[in-house]
């Protein structure tokens, strides 16, 4: 029993490796878990290159989601561009949202919040609430069982204490889930 467990087990983390493996060929930029609950997307790649979401905004995310109650490897991020910084296609970012499966989305930035538009255009109009319907800034939506948000510019809130506090306003209204059972 536990070897059918652990051959289960295996057989998922392969998978996962195979569909990351074939999204990164097509220029998919990724970090974290990809088993994670909450994931971050952003479309500005780190000034010196380095891996998503590894300069100072990752850093406070990270923080930021432990103090909400998340383990500390219970992230995924992606890049919404590729690596020379052109915005990934409609039909990879969709690929790649479902990929990760993600129970939270975190759109860090316009770039990828106007992706998650587009991509989900259909569903977003369907919501009652204009401003979760307009992916805005602070607005908190449920599409295709997803938990989304644009925080509306997090890198560039962390100079400004203000905006800081905003940006932690809105994230608090992503704590983790309960178990599904």
């Amino acid at each position: 029993m536990a070897r059918d467990r652990a051959a289960l087990k295996e057989a998922y983390v392969g998978k996962m490796r195979a569909e990351v493996a074939l999204l990164e060929e097509r220029g998919v930029r990724f970090a974290g878990n990809a088993f994670s609950s909450v994931t971050l997307a952003k479309g500005e790649p780190e000034p010196d290159g380095s891996a998503p979401f590894s300069g100072m905004d990752g850093r406070a995310l990270r923080d930021a989601l432990m103090a909400l109650g998340y383990a500390p490897e219970d992230w995924s991020a992606f890049l919404t561009c590729d690596g020379t910084g052109l915005p990934l296609g409609e039909d990879l970012f969709l690929q790649t949202v479902v990929t990760l499966d993600p129970a939270t989305l975190i759109l860090c930035d316009e770039q990828a919040a106007d992706l998650a538009r587009n991509v989900f255009a259909a569903d977003l109009v369907e919501l009652a609430d204009f401003e979760a319907a307009m992916l805005a800034p602070g607005a908190l939506a449920l599409v295709r069982g997803i938990r989304m948000m644009n925080l509306g510019g997090f890198a560039d809130a962390l100079g400004d204490n203000r905006a800081k506090q905003t940006m932690w306003r809105r994230l608090k209204m992503l704590p983790p889930l309960g178990e599904p059972y």
